[in-house]
C-alpha cells in the first residue's frame, strides 16, 4: 500500500448508548480487577524469581497466560487456536492488528514481545509491558547492532521472542511486507543451527453486522475510545490464531529469504477459511 497507515481511514467508532455502558461496566470492572490482582502477584513472584533465575522466568509467564486467556472470556470474544505450538528454542512472528494481539498470542504460548521503545513510556500499557518482560528496541538503523545483541541475549536465556515484522499494525484485512532487519539476530553463529521461527496468523472475525475492521487499531487511533467500543459491543466476534509449521533458520541463505518465507505463510493464513 502506497499511503502511510497513519492516513488510512479508520472505521467509525459506534455511539455508546445505555446498553453499551452496561457492557463496559460488566466487562471492564472484572477485567481491570483481574489484571490488577495478577500484576501484583506477578511482581511479588518476580522478586523471588529474579535473583534465582535472573533473565529466565520459569513461573511468571504462567500468570500472564492466565490473564490473557481469561481476558477474552470476560470480554465475550471467542479465542480460537489452530495448528501446533512450537516447542524448543526459537521465535515467533505474526501480523499485527490490535492491542488485542497481546492477549491473543500470550494466551496459548509463553512468549516475550518485542516492541518499539516508545511503548515503555505509555501510561498503563508501558508498565504492564515492562512487568511481563517485553523487549524494547529502537527502530532505526543506528541501533541495529544493539538490537541484534539484545535479541541474542534473550534467545540464549531460553526466551521465545515474538515480534511483528510489519513494523506497524493494520486494519486486519491484509498483511504488509515484512521488514527483514530483526531477522539478522538469528543468523549468529551460536544460534543459526538451532533456531526455528514459527509464523503465526492472527485473524479477527467480527460479528456479521459489524465493520470488518472494527477490531483493528492502527495509525493515530486513540486507545481509550477503541477499548470502550470493544467492551461496549453487544455481540462480539472471535479471534483466530493459526500456528504454521516452524522453519529452520539454517535452511535460509540470509535474513531476506527467511523474512519472505514467514511473510508468505502468515499472508496465506489470513485468506484461509476458519
Amino acid at each position: 500500500m502506497s499511503e502511510p497507515w497513519d492516513s488510512v481511514d479508520h472505521p467509525a467508532m459506534p455511539a455508546i448508548g445505555v446498553i453499551g455502558w452496561f457492557h463496559i461496566v460488566r466487562r471492564g470492572v472484572p477485567l481491570i480487577l483481574m489484571i490488577a490482582v495478577c500484576l501484583m502477584l506477578l511482581l511479588i513472584v518476580r522478586l523471588i524469581e529474579a535473583p534465582i533465575w535472573k533473565a529466565k522466568r520459569p513461573i511468571t509467564p504462567f500468570i500472564t497466560q492466565f490473564v490473557c486467556k481469561n481476558a477474552f472470556y470476560i470480554m465475550g470474544i471467542r479465542h480460537e487456536v489452530q495448528g501446533t505450538v512450537m516447542r524448543g528454542p526459537g521465535a515467533v512472528v505474526a501480523n499485527h492488528v490490535s492491542w488485542l494481539d497481546i492477549f491473543a498470542l500470550n494466551a496459548t504460548k509463553r512468549i516475550y514481545f518485542v516492541s518499539k521503545s516508545e511503548v515503555a513510556k505509555w501510561p498503563g500499557i508501558g508498565w504492564l509491558a515492562r512487568a511481563t518482560g517485553t523487549v524494547f528496541i529502537q527502530r532505526d538503523r543506528k541501533s541495529a547492532k544493539t538490537q541484534v545483541s539484545v535479541f541474542q541475549e534473550r534467545l540464549r536465556a531460553g526466551h521465545k521472542l515474538l515480534f511483528f515484522p510489519e513494523g506497524t499494525s493494520t486494519d486486519g484485512l491484509q498483511v504488509l511486507g515484512f521488514k527483514p532487519t530483526l531477522f539478522a539476530a538469528f543468523f549468529d553463529d551460536d544460534l543459526r543451527e538451532t533456531m526455528r521461527i514459527q509464523p503465526v496468523t492472527v485473524k479477527y472475525i467480527p460479528d456479521e453486522n459489524s465493520d470488518p475492521r472494527i477490531y483493528g487499531w492502527w495509525g493515530d487511533m486513540d486507545f481509550g475510545p477503541h477499548l470502550l467500543a470493544t467492551l461496549a459491543a453487544t455481540r462480539q466476534g472471535a479471534v483466530s490464531v493459526r500456528y504454521h509449521e516452524p522453519v529452520n533458520v539454517q535452511d535460509f541463505a540470509n535474513r531476506k529469504d527467511l523474512s519472505l518465507a514467514v511473510e508468505t505463510a502468515v499472508r496465506a493464513g489470513l485468506s484461509h477459511d476458519r
